[in-house]
């Protein structure tokens, strides 16, 4: 079967490329063959592939892409949940026209009133709010939020659905920083504002109950540990590629009983949902829900729809670190 599908063939270099994939004949009895109607770019996950600090390196040919939103055209013999003319998120899928995926990584968009460019967003929502379930806040517990890409935006619109009060979002970017007060922070700041530490702890009362990093920065990881309180809760959430050096651990996390909480997307039960810890799919089917009763946004991360043609020149402007390819969907319906 001929397919159109976003290729990273080389470093710093993406194209759409016709290939050959065996999507002929009968199906994987659990799989899926499904049209696809969106993808969304991941900024984080997708400049590491292009830059090569992945770890599947500088291995080129290579599609990416995790968050889409299709509809099915078959279904295996053993498929029970779907059926075909049902609309799907679907999570580890690829930017291409089709794809051919288990019925584990699908969940129905009962709401066909939800555009797709909108619910496209809750694949890589959930790994935002997996750092905040992970953290397992309080009614009026704080909240800070440290990187306020696609994960860190959502970070803070859970967050605040969670109970949490205030909640602060810290980045560089002015944009992002009013985006997050658009979608709910009571504070952002600049990572390098003078005197950020004296101002987090004087607004908590001695520092956040809760910490997401979100910034894929390891040195980052040392200025949250200094802003969180006494028995708080720390969530790694970001890919921090390299180590993060000179950590106190006595100081910053044993004296003031810290927990260090991995919350990579991984870091999930596979079927069975724990307190505390959801399995992707739930955690999908919470937002989709969430965003149908408008208790969620995703519209305002939403910086751009493009046809999947225009892939070289996103792509390099990602590879150059240009920090409005935040919301990038490629609209895949003509294909």
């Amino acid at each position: 079967m001929k397919v159109m599908s976003i290729d990273f063939v080389a470093r710093g270099k993406a194209e759409l490329r016709e290939r050959d994939l065996p999507y002929d004949g009968p199906l994987p009895p659990d799989h899926v063959l499904l049209k696809t109607e969106c993808t969304l770019i991941s900024p984080g996950t997708e400049f590491a592939c292009l830059n090569g600090t992945d770890p599947s390196g500088l291995n080129f040919p290579k599609t990416l892409g995790y968050s889409a939103v299709a509809k099915v055209v078959k279904t295996g013999e053993q498929v029970k949940s779907l059926q075909p003319g049902n609309r799907c998120l679907c999570y580890h899928s690829a930017h291409r026209n089709y794809q051919l995926m288990p019925e584990s990584n699908l969940v129905k968009i009962d709401d066909d009133k939800m555009p797709v460019e909108e619910s496209v967003f809750c694949v890589v929502g959930c790994m935002g709010f997996q750092g905040v379930r992970r953290c397992r806040p309080e009614f009026g517990e704080s909240l800070m939020v440290m990187g306020l890409g696609l994960l860190g935006q959502f970070a803070i619109q859970t967050a605040r659905l969670s109970g949490c009060y205030p909640v602060f979002g810290l980045d560089f970017n002015a944009s992002r920083r009013k985006v997050a007060l658009e979608l709910g922070a009571d504070a952002v700041f600049s990572p390098d504002e003078p005197g950020l530490k004296e101002k987090i702890l004087a607004l908590t009362g001695g520092g956040c109950n809760s910490v997401i990093e979100v910034t894929g920065n390891p040195q980052a990881v040392v200025q949250g540990l200094e802003m969180t309180a006494r028995f708080g809760r720390f969530a790694l959430v970001g890919c921090n590629r390299t180590p993060t050096e000179k950590i106190d651990f006595y100081k910053l996390v044993h004296r003031p009983g810290i927990s260090v909480i991995g919350a990579h997307n991984m870091a999930r039960p596979q079927n069975d949902r724990q307190p505390g810890i959801w399995t992707m799919k739930d955690d999908m089917a919470v937002l989709l829900r969430y965003l149908s009763a408008k208790r969620l946004k995703t519209r305002p991360l939403l910086t751009r729809i493009a046809d999947p043609s225009e892939a070289p020149e996103i792509y390099a402007k990602l590879f150059a670190r240009d920090l409005d390819v935040l919301g990038v969907v490629y609209d895949w319906r003509k294909y």
